[in-house]
């Protein structure tokens, strides 16, 4: 019997497709979203062949903003949210306007309203969610500094959108020029744009407030009840239920974004200590619907405008690529950061997405943007995207210059600078600890009471704060561009104790090719990762599984023996 399976179709024809243009473009050591985004375009209703769903995908690609910012929420607290709020706020608001202005002149260059000038600069200032985090955690860059810079950076832009979106209904009239009666007389009076705006805040502050006051409270005893119930499958429906609920109630009660509303239910989730768990529970699902969000995107994109508007495409892209970054690279340094944050904000918002879309599409259907808007905006959005993985590269390259460039760092008000540098270590003879989680915390204090000389490798600022306050040597940052700063040449051992398994076999690899007689010693949680570490170069690589099994064997045997 034949039936309509639109929704299969479109996940099955996405993926696959998205796995083989991905696989290819990872072989020629270009990022896969480039395969994703070319799937998109192969499945779109402007090139010959099978046509997806287009609707579909969109929806379903929403799903995987709502996982993606719910995991973010996970890791990115409230008081981390807060201390960016000097540069984050006043840097997204500055950037925006930026971009709003360029853009408006480019509009009426074209020949297009102020009005529309105007939407079409709004929808070039605003970055993609998915592609900013997914950089960010390739990188494990989100809970650094320069992460929750660029984090809180957007969660302004998103909050400043949702209000865009919320007004511009309201002030469509006005934008477009229209005028009511003899009088002349905007149709948007005072009055009515003043009251918009406190229902469009008290809607926020109210979302805001029921999460913080209610949520902070029922959102983790939920958690811990289902987890008491020892069923796995039940927590992560709980999860699921907690992420997706949320991002829907915030949209549908409050007219917040489902990636808003799927942020602050991860903030708060994040104050249980099943807060890592809940994060390794989303994480499959999240990567999945993050391509099919990448497969939606180039479905909209229709390739002749390449040919019919170079120039405007072109310009388009300057705008966001170069005039956006410029603005945020002005802006953190003119806060007194290092130039490796000023670069690494700058380039995570070099590109456009998700908000961009929904902001022309309103646009279009307000009749204040034509339809050459919505085109630009799509092609610049697709050639951002596609360029964001070689800026990110280009900076990966400059890294280990920009570690050693002496800058000076602060977030406090000028004045109280103090100039900052990673200079190698003059240990010798001692054992290198990457990773001081769950278990690199016990490795680094049995390690200190044995007394061996230690030097640890750790991205969390507060936990580096924490070991420098206890007079140990630490590096802040990531283990595969600070290790040779670690001196592993003449360590006595090396300790990966992160549970990046792909990461730790890069910084196996290195700490290999620097010292061949190196002890290195490195976890793993199943054979393949095992054999994958011991084929880098690791000496011992320990799994937890196999060990707690030998435990309890050996437990076993003792009390057997016993008379």
């Amino acid at each position: 019997m034949p039936h309509d399976t639109p929704l299969i179709t479109t996940i099955v024809a996405g993926l696959c497709l998205a796995f083989v243009l991905g696989a290819v473009a990872q072989r020629i050591r270009v990022s896969p979203i480039v395969g994703y985004l070319l799937a998109g375009v192969a499945l779109g209703p402007y090139t010959p062949g099978f046509v997806a769903d287009q609707s579909l995908a969109s929806e379903l690609a929403e799903i995987g903003v709502i996982l993606l910012m719910f995991g973010v929420g996970l890791h990115f607290s409230l008081k981390d949210l807060w201390s960016v709020r000097a540069i984050a706020i006043p840097g997204a608001v500055v950037q925006i306007g930026v971009a709003t202005v360029f853009g408006a002149a480019f509009g009426v260059l074209l020949g297009w309203p102020l009005g529309a000038g105007i939407v079409f600069g709004l929808a070039l200032s605003v970055a993609s969610t998915v592609v900013l985090l997914r950089a960010l955690q390739e990188r494990r860059l989100v809970n650094t500094d320069r992460g929750r810079i660029a984090i809180g950076w957007l969660i302004v832009e998103d909050i400043v959108m949702v209000f865009t979106l919320v007004l511009l209904p309201a002030l469509a009239p006005l934008l477009s020029g229209e005028l009511q009666g003899e009088a002349a007389a905007p149709v948007v009076r005072p009055e009515e744009f003043a009251t918009t705006i406190l229902v469009t805040v008290a809607k926020v502050a109210g979302f805001v407030a029921l999460m913080l006051v209610v949520g902070r409270r029922v959102v983790p005893w939920i958690l811990h009840y289902v987890a008491h119930t020892g069923s796995r499958e039940l927590f992560r429906l709980a999860v699921l239920a907690i992420a997706l609920g949320a991002a829907f109630g915030a949209a549908q009660l409050f007219d917040v974004s489902f990636a808003l509303g799927a942020f602050f239910a991860g903030m708060i989730l994040s104050e249980s200590a099943l807060s890592q768990q809940a994060a390794s529970e989303t994480l499959p699902l999240r990567d999945a619907f993050a391509v099919l969000f990448f497969i939606s995107v180039g479905m909209l994109f229709d390739p002749s405008i390449l040919i019919r508007e170079p120039i405007a495409v072109l310009m388009t892209v300057v705008i966001i690529v170069v005039v956006k970054s410029l603005a945020a690279l002005a802006i953190v340094l003119a806060f007194r950061h290092p130039l490796r944050t000023a670069l690494t904000v700058a380039v995570s918002l070099a590109q456009i997405g998700e908000f961009s879309f929904i902001l022309v599409g309103l646009g279009v259907a307000q009749g204040l943007l034509p339809e050459l808007g919505r085109e630009l905006v799509l092609a610049g959005a697709i050639i951002s995207i596609v360029l964001n993985p070689l800026l990110f590269l280009a900076l990966d390259r400059l890294r280990p210059w920009l570690e050693r460039r002496d800058v000076t760092v602060t977030a406090e008000p000028p004045g109280k600078a103090e100039p900052v540098s990673v200079e190698m270590t003059k240990q010798r003879g001692h054992a290198i600890l990457v990773g001081y989680g769950r278990v690199g915390h016990w490795v680094g204090k049995a390690l200190e009471r044995t007394g061996v000389p230690l030097l640890v490798i750790d991205e969390k600022d507060d936990v580096v704060e924490k070991l420098e306050a206890d007079n140990l040597e630490v590096f802040a940052g990531n283990a595969t561009t600070l290790l040779h700063l670690a001196n592993p040449a003449e360590a006595k051992a090396l300790l990966v104790a992160i549970p990046d398994a792909f990461e730790a076999g890069q910084i196996v690899a290195q700490a290999r090719a620097a010292n061949a007689n190196l002890l290195i010693v490195a976890r793993a949680h199943s054979d393949a990762e095992a054999a994958y570490l011991s084929n880098y170069g690791a000496t011992i690589v320990v799994q937890g599984a196999r060990e707690i099994a030998d435990a309890m064997v050996a437990s076993l045997a003792d009390k057997a023996a016993r008379p």
